[in-house]
């Protein structure tokens, strides 16, 4: 006998597990929970004996993992739409970073918030993608860029990750821009950013990963580099934004650290490709960026397939180049200016999104095992979440078993 706390049934599960049927779909379903975990998953008729404390019925709703936001700047300062309308205008990123603009205007903004106003304006935009089916986001450090702020930030992350109802891993992006105070003397900033704040942050336990920004206006293969040997002193996993502006050889950087992932790839070419391949690279996409910047020049989707790397999904919620805070409408993007299907988009925000946070042991199918993080939709067949823009899906949310208020 299975003895289990909650019975899930009168549901059909898109468990998202790699195999011949679309969506590892199972129709007239049901779902034993126990302590947090899956104890059981399979068609209702098939259902051993058990013993339950509570039983939902869920009327006949798709139920999916709970999404994967694995890619997200969510904790910042201020706004940049001012921005915004400079590009509308015809201004360029490129132009915008290089005259105080960018992400060094979110850096200023940030150092003068507190902890506790980051946190509760993270908790705005994380209501938008809580209310599109996420229990697990990624968010990065990147504009403190400083001892101080990049620990505030850091510490505010986790902060969500222990009371705003989602799973939260983090990740330290100290070389995302040059700050003003070092704009002439960039070496000892790389030299704090790699010897002194990673060190203090992961020593304080709020460290899961470490990523950087490498392109021209940003930070060089062999900068990054520096901080990739850093962190593998420490034990950290890295991840990167990589040829997003230009074919900077970030992809091959990524590879030859084994990294979770390479980050918007717009650029890569099919030698980058491979070497992701070879690796084990997770390629994330992030259609919310390249919509905002009016790009023209897609990842490598068609390479990516035919070299067999996995494709994740993610929002790139931040205050410059993806304003997006909604899980569906990444989906609808990807699908729509990527020409991902929506069986690819759907696993690029589960399974997928968990390879590229290393965390695919835990989350991201719903398999006998995994945490009961799940998604309850108003649907009637998956390909629905990415057709919608703007239509309320979600019906309810089980983060760890628990009904999410």
């Amino acid at each position: 006998m299975i003895e289990a706390d909650l019975l899930l049934t009168n549901c059909h599960v898109a468990t998202m597990t790699e195999g011949s049927v679309p969506y590892g779909a199972i129709e007239d379903a049901a779902v034993l929970i126990q302590n947090g975990r899956i104890v059981w998953i399979g068609a209702r008729a098939d259902l051993p004996v058990y013993k339950i404390v509570k039983t939902h019925d869920l009327g006949g709703r798709w139920v999916t993992p709970g999404l994967i936001d694995c890619h997200t700047h969510l904790v910042f300062g201020g706004d940049r739409s001012g921005e915004f309308e400079q590009r509308l205008e015809g201004v360029t990123y490129e132009d915008i970073a290089r005259a105080g603009g960018g992400i060094v205007s979110s850096v200023r903004a940030t150092r003068a918030e507190s902890e506790d106003q980051l946190y509760a304006s993270a908790l705005k935009r994380l209501r938008g993608l809580k209310d599109t089916g996420v229990t697990t986001v990624e968010i990065k450090s990147g504009y403190g860029l400083d001892y101080d702020s990049e620990l505030k930030m850091l510490r505010v992350a986790r902060r969500i990750g222990r009371e705003a109802g989602v799973r939260v891993r983090t990740s330290y992006l100290g070389l995302h821009a040059v700050p003003p105070e070092h704009k002439a003397d960039r070496a000892t900033y790389v030299d704090k950013a790699v010897d002194e704040i990673l060190p203090a942050a992961h020593a304080e336990g709020l460290v899961d990963a470490v990523d950087a920004y490498c392109e021209p206006i940003a930070f060089s293969v062999e900068e990054v580099s520096r901080l990739f040997d850093k962190a593998e002193q420490l034990g950290l996993p890295v991840k990167l934004h990589a040829d997003q502006l230009s074919d900077g050889g970030g992809a091959a950087l990524a590879a030859r650290y084994h990294a979770l992932s390479a980050d918007h790839i717009e650029h890569t070419t099919e030698a980058g490709v491979k070497a992701m391949a070879e690796a084990g690279v997770v390629a994330v996409l992030l259609p919310g960026a390249y919509l905002m910047l009016r790009e023209t020049q897609a990842p490598p989707v068609a390479l990516l397939r035919q070299h067999g790397v996995h494709m994740a999904v993610a929002t790139d919620c931040n205050p410059g180049t993806s304003p997006v805070a909604s899980m569906t409408a990444a989906l609808n993007l990807a699908c729509v200016q990527f020409r991902l299907t929506p069986a690819e988009a759907l696993a690029g925000v589960t399974r997928e999104a968990a390879k590229a946070l290393g965390i695919s042991d835990e989350v991201g199918t719903i398999e006998v095992g995994k945490m009961a993080d799940l998604a309850v939709w108003d649907i009637k067949r998956p390909a629905e979440l990415c057709y919608w823009l703007g239509t309320p899906l979600l019906h309810a949310v089980y983060k760890d078993g628990v009904q999410r208020a």
